[in-house]
């Protein structure tokens, strides 16, 4: 099984509950926008501790970066990821995941769910390729909503953001229901590429079925 020690770079802040982590890039050490990668901690009590963590960098930067949402009332890794500073090291192992780009979408992400489209918007945008996409993405609050900033620079109008737990004016209300992906689904439109928590999944593969989406131009994770 390939695994490399790498050393973390810098550890920043990107909301209230999310940090992103920069760290050394093994020579030889590939993946494509949207792909993860199995984290460990190198301290003896973590390193059999694995989590799965998307690339947030593009297979072209000098570094490797996670942008990972913590739950220090868990007491697990999260909670342990939060005291890491630069110099501390973390253990990665092989590259995987299903979620790649295929061809003009529909992209719809719950929380961190985020991170792929993450990796893949950057990626497009940095090829002037990411006009005829657009992204619903869906947050309790204003202050959940992972690197807004940066996703209305790529994407501007393509991007819509759906508070469920705060009412502002530029968002929509509640949740993703099926009107909302009706109504921002093109003809255009190839492939809905779809991530967040499971009982938002399921919804929201539930409405792409109703809308007579078929199922392989959903773009997913395996399960």
């Amino acid at each position: 099984m390939e695994k490399h020690k790498v050393k973390i770079i810098e550890a920043f802040p990107v909301t209230h509950d999310v940090r992103g982590f920069r760290l050394e890039r093994p020579g030889g050490y590939d993946f494509i926008p949207g792909q993860a990668t199995e984290v460990a901690i190198y301290k003896p009590e973590w390193e059999e501790e694995q989590r799965p963590f998307t690339f947030t960098s593009l297979p072209e930067d000098d570094h490797l970066e996670f942008i990972i949402k913590m739950y220090p009332s868990h007491q697990g890794m999260t909670h342990e990821l939060r005291h890491l500073r630069k110099g501390d090291e973390l253990i990665i192992h092989e590259v995987f995941g299903a979620i790649q780009y295929r061809d003009e979408g529909l992209f719809i992400a719950g929380g961190a769910g985020v991170t792929p489209f993450i990796a893949i918007l950057r990626h497009l945008h940095r090829q002037n390729r990411v006009e005829g996409n657009s992204l619903i993405f869906a947050n309790r609050s204003r202050k959940d909503i992972i690197l807004e900033e940066e996703l209305k620079e790529i994407l501007g109008k393509n991007l819509v953001s759906v508070l469920s737990e705060e009412e502002a004016d530029g968002y929509l209300h509640g949740f993703v229901t099926r009107e909302i992906i009706e109504k921002y689904l093109k003809e255009h439109h190839k492939n809905a590429y779809v991530c967040g928590p499971e009982p938002m999944m399921d919804m929201v593969f539930e409405h792409l079925s109703d809308l007579w989406i078929e199922e392989d131009a959903i773009v997913r994770e395996d399960l």
